[in-house]
This record gives C-alpha cells, structure tokens and sequence, in this order.
C-alpha cells in the first residue's frame, strides 16, 4: 500500500472554490475559510528492508555483514545491488515491453543515508568488496601484460635496429646493393594493454570520457559524501563534468569531445552509475535548494533511484565473529559470474548482430509489471505529487526493469527475465517510495519550521492577524527569521495548507502583499504554541 506524502497541500484553485470568489479576505466571514492542514511534522515512516528482496546467492552474504557491524542491511544491500547493476552496464540491457525497442542499462544510482557514526561508509565498502577483488585482478593482469608489452616491444626494437644496421653495412660496401627497405622503417607497435577500470571517485570530464572508451561497459562513481560532491557540481566551472553524468545516467547517449594532443574524441554511449552516502543535514539542504529552483533543480538527484533513509534505533549488540565463508564465497561468485557474462549465451537477444544484446520479461513477468505500470502512471499524472517528488519517482520506469534485469541475472537464470524476479523489483519499488518520501519530505522540514516560528510570532502579537507582510517578518530579525528567502518560504507553506490567505492591497504605486491569517488556525497555533 502507498504511504502518504509528508503532507498534501490544497491547490490555490482549491482554496479558491472554499472561499469566497472576490473580496478582501480581512472581511471573510469565519465559515468561509478552508480548514487549515497540520503542519508536517518529524520523519516520514519507511518500509524496512526485506531480505526476500535479494537475489538468493546474495542475500546470505547481505545479512552475515549487517548483523556483524550491527548496521541496517539496507546499507549493504543497496551498495551491492548498484554494483551487480553497474558490472552489468551496456553488455545486456532489458526491454520492458513485447515488442517495442525501449529498452534500458541496469547502470543504477544509490544514495544510503544516514547519521554519522552509523557505519555507512564500513557497510557500503564490504558491499563493494567483490568488485574491489576484481580491480585488484585486473590490475595484476594488466601489470603482467604491461610488462610483457614492453619486453616484446624492446625486442621488436632491438630486431629492427640490427636489421637497420646490417642494411647500413652493406650500403657502405656497396652503395648500390639490394637492401630491403623495410630495414629501415620503425616497426609497427602493438597497443598497449588497456587496465580493466570497475570504478572512479572523481575525475575531469576528458579524463572520465577516455575512460569509458577504453571500458565501454561502464563505470561506477564512488563517493562517500554525496551531497559535498554535488552542491560542488553546481559550480558554474563543473556544469559541463554535471552534463556528462547526467548524460551517463541512462547509458545510452554519446559525448564527443576534443582533447590536446589527442584530436577529436567521441564516446559511443556513456554509461555510469553512481553511489554514496549521505548525511541528512546536508541532503536536506541539497534538496531544498533544488525544490526552490536553484542550480540542482535539474533532475541531478532524482536519477538516485536507490535512495535509502533506515531507521537506525534499536538495541545495538556486540557481536564478535568469523565472517559466514559460504555466503561470502557464494556472493563474489555472482560478480565474478557477471564479470564473465556472455549475454548471448544466456538468451539474449540482438537485432541484426548489432547493438547491445537484451532479455524481455516472460509472458506472467510481462502481465505483472503492466499491471505495476499502468497503476504507476496513473499515481505519477494524478497531481497528488509535489514536482520533486514526483520527478523521483518518475526514474522508476528504468529502476524497476532494470533491478529485475539484475536479480535475474545475479541468480544465474538464463532466457527471459522471469515472475520472481520482477516480483522482487516491484517490492523495491514499495519500498523505496517510502524512503523517498522520507528524504524529500526532511527537505520541506525547514520551511515547516519557519511556518512554526511565523505563527508562534502570529499568537504572540508580533504580527497582525488581519493583515502583515513579509517584510514584518524578517526585518526584526527574530530567531530563526532573518533570511528573507526562507521567510518567504515559510509564509508560502502556511498559505498552501491553508493558515494564511495572501491578499494584493492597493496602494499608490504597486500592491502590497498582505497575509492574513486564517480564524480557524488560530487554535491550532495556540496550541502548538
């Protein structure tokens, strides 16, 4: 069942049709004003997590860490299911419906929040720990075929230097003697090796982009501090490396580029995945800034599909044990499989021998998620949703093919993605929505307490029921009400719900913003108060 959102302001048509058509609202009669809605208050509930929602040779190994760092296992489990994603990347990509060429990368994006000191960045390294086991294989391959690269190459070398000069001598004798003339050209050298790249923490958009032409897979961003790297991202200097990820969400689009030295570059498709953690202060802050309009409204954290907030009480136990071998074995053989995956020989399909293979649901899968979708869609062009929210959750049309796509790989299954399989990404969908919820509800939590502060002021006397505007509210520079850009938004959220009416009084020059409080708040004010 959906969760309610954090609140459901009235639209201003809908305060409209409650009050009266015209008129100052100075003169409303009492019965004439909307009742006025709560203001939100604390956290929003989320779903915990459901271990039955992992693949079944990863699960095991998801719950062996959780409970030895006695952290949420969600911590774990969205890190490892971003990775599996992500080592998948542009070699097989999934298409949702019968017929049609839609199709997406399962390249995923995942933010864990939480406070600091609740082992975030200790559970999401154990998540990644299979893939830094491959970094380090890839590694100590390619240093071996670097080594072996230059040794050939110095030979190669050496030959064409002794040739050069048994062609010299003869030359010498003989000026006339029949000498081969490849003797004397510089012999053609083999490409270096190419270092098998899984990850990035941070790097320029040149130096990113040839290293996706060298790793077409894909590659994931790994940040321990999210929001800093985003808010940095902002800059006006960084808005063309925010462009190229932005671009590598859906891991289908191309970036061409020039390079010194190098010429004209182009990436065929950039495919990246991100993942983090976050704390929720400075997230709150992220996100209030984007949902004003500022220079992260432009879908930059929506792309973050797998955004967890867990609770984190409970009663915390010591517990001192040698890891689950088995469930740790079990889970690096699933990357390692994936590592090696041949998309062809588990049934994938190609068109023409060309593009990147790709799986569709099975017949019941197929039914399932339409279902899902048509009641998804529904939910999305409703206008129950705030934009921010609603722009989130509107990225679950790639998040939830795509995790199927991965679980039923990750399980080993081969031919179309199967029922259990979409059954398990429909549950994450539940289940994120809640955390969803959770975090963009947090971001309207200042403006909650700056509408807090306005009526606590409002039953004290500091301002005019009948009628103040914002200037009486941020010029005397009360706690908490000094900034005229959240002042403003907190006359904004109490007009939404219904406390305040905004009326345009006429003066000499312009009109004059009022607001005038609503009769039916005052109780509830007093009360709060």
């Amino acid at each position: 069942m959906k969760a309610p959102p954090p609140y459901e302001p009235a639209s201003r048509d809908e305060r409209a049709a409650l009050a009266p058509a015209v008129g100052d609202p100075r003169t409303w009669p009492v019965s004439s004003w909307p009742d006025p809605q709560s203001l939100p208050e604390g956290l929003a509930p989320v779903a915990p997590f459901d271990y039955a929602m992992l693949p079944d040779r990863l699960r095991p190994w998801v719950q062996d860490v959780a409970d030895r760092m006695q952290c949420p296992p969600d911590f774990v489990a969205v890190p490892m299911v971003a990775a599996a994603g992500n080592l998948i990347g542009r070699r097989c990509a999934i298409r949702p419906q019968a017929w049609s060429d839609w199709q997406e990368f399962p390249n995923l994006w995942g933010c864990i929040v939480g406070r600091p000191g609740m082992m975030k960045s200790p559970a999401m390294m154990a998540a990644l720990a299979p893939v830094v086991r491959l970094e380090a294989r890839a590694l100590e391959e390619w240093t071996a075929a670097q080594g072996q690269w230059r040794a050939e190459a110095e030979i190669a070398k050496a030959r064409a230097e002794a040739r050069k000069g048994e062609a010299t001598r003869a030359l010498r004798k003989d000026p006339n003697a029949l000498v081969d003339v490849a003797s004397f050209c510089t012999p053609d050298q083999d490409e270096a090796p190419i270092l098998r790249r899984y990850t990035v923490a941070s790097a320029t958009v040149e130096a990113l982009a040839e290293k996706l032409i060298e790793n077409p897979r894909g590659l994931l961003v790994v940040r321990d501090e999210l929001p800093g790297w985003l808010a940095g991202l902002d800059r006006e200097d960084a808005a063309e490396l925010r462009a190229f990820l932005m671009t590598g969400w859906n891991g289908k689009d191309g970036w061409t580029f020039d390079r010194i030295g190098r010429g004209h570059r182009r990436v065929p498709a950039v495919c990246l995945g991100v993942i983090g953690g976050a704390q929720p202060g400075p997230l709150g802050e992220y996100l209030r800034a984007a949902m004003r309009g500022g220079a992260s409204d432009d879908g930059m954290l929506a792309r973050f599909g797998l955004l967890v907030w867990p609770e984190t009480g409970g009663k915390w136990k010591n517990v001192d044990r040698y890891p689950d071998g088995p469930a740790k074995a079990s889970a690096f053989a699933v990357f390692d499989e994936l590592e090696a995956l041949d998309p062809l020989a588990r049934g994938a399909e190609q068109e023409d021998g060309e593009g990147p293979p790709f799986l569709r649901f099975t017949p019941e899968a197929l039914e399932v998620f339409t279902d899902w979708r048509t009641d998804f869609e529904a939910g999305l062009r409703s206008g129950d949703l705030f934009p921010a929210l609603e722009s989130h959750l509107a990225k679950y049309r790639k998040l939830v093919p795509a995790l199927a796509l991965v679980f039923h790989l990750a399980d080993g299954h081969s031919g179309p993605v199967g029922f259990a399989s979409t059954l398990r990404a429909l549950h994450w969908s539940t289940y994120l929505q809640t955390h969803a919820r959770r975090c963009y509800g947090v971001a309207q939590s200042g403006e909650a307490d700056t509408a807090r502060r306005i009526l606590e002021r409002i039953t004290k006397g500091d301002l005019q029921r009948e009628g103040f505007g914002s200037r009486d509210v941020w010029r005397p520079g009360w706690a908490g009400l000094a900034d005229q850009k959240r002042v403003a938004d907190g006359l904004e959220l109490l007009t939404e719900l219904g406390h305040l009416e905004s009326w345009q009084e006429p003066t000499r020059t312009k009109p004059k913003t009022l607001y005038v409080i609503n009769p039916k708040s005052l109780p509830l004010a007093l009360a709060t108060h």
